[in-house]
């Protein structure tokens, strides 16, 4: 049975790289992106070039018209979606609690809570539905290890994690799994453009094998969530990080 990925953010980085490696794995895939029509494009033509299928959808997952839009489409083209990789980064400060607003705290919180609560509920009735369903949801290391000016992702990000928490446990029954994936910081991705060259390479010494995470090592770790493989894999939080933080 050929499966369906909907990944949210799919253009760039980890969601690009999860989408070109779902597809190797014969996925159908969906390629979600807000206003980079030519990257997604892109990321579609990889795919279909290799052999795959996939197509890219424009919408913004903080709108429930776009998210109900996004999935009715899916539905018609390819009946349903069996997999959320839910990627898309909502936009946020690099600030200390000093000088951080609670419009910047609270704008940040609504928009990350906002979009999970959306794109989830719009492709869970079809989950429960058909008995099967892998959720997956990108968090961040910094959810749990707080980092000098990254208060607003890590407080939003930790919201999250429990979210998916609850998730979790309230679909387990349905033969749904949700699941977290936290990198520590990846290269090449809207994150790290908004550091130092200087910071980067500070961040990267600090891991115990001495570099960023890649796009392609988080994707993979994705792949492995979205498989029928990992039916007894639920309510986890999934760290990419190189050994930095070690259970």
């Amino acid at each position: 049975m050929v499966r369906v990925a909907l990944i949210t953010g799919a253009s760039r980085g980890i969601g690009a790289a999860t989408a070109l490696v779902l597809a190797k794995h014969g996925y159908r895939v969906v390629v979600n992106h807000r206003a980079s029509a030519p990257q997604a494009e892109e990321v579609v033509a990889t795919i279909a070039a290799a052999g795959g299928e996939a197509v890219a959808i424009k919408a913004d997952v903080t709108v429930p018209g776009d998210v109900t839009a996004m999935v009715d489409e899916i539905g018609k083209r390819w009946g349903g979606t069996d997999v959320l990789v839910h990627n898309a980064m909502t936009p946020f400060v690099i600030t200390s609690f000093a000088k951080l607003t609670w419009q910047q705290l609270g704008s940040k919180l609504d928009s990350e809570l906002r979009a999970a609560f959306l794109t989830t509920k719009a492709v869970v009735p079809g989950m429960v539905s058909r008995g099967y369903g892998r959720l997956i949801y990108l968090s961040t290391g910094l959810s749990r290890r707080p980092r000098e000016g990254m208060i607003t992702l890590g407080t939003a990000k930790a919201a999250l994690d429990q979210f998916v928490r609850y998730v979790a446990l309230e679909l387990a029954p349905h033969g749904i799994t949700a699941n977290l994936v936290a990198p520590a910081t990846v290269g090449g991705t809207t994150v790290t453009g908004q550091l130092t060259p200087k910071r980067v390479r500070e961040l990267g010494a600090t891991s115990p094998m001495g570099r960023l995470v890649t796009p392609d090592e988080v994707a993979h770790t994705i792949a492995f969530l979205a498989s029928e493989q990992s039916g007894f894999t639920t309510g986890h939080y999934l760290s990419v990080n190189g050994g930095l933080a070690m259970d």
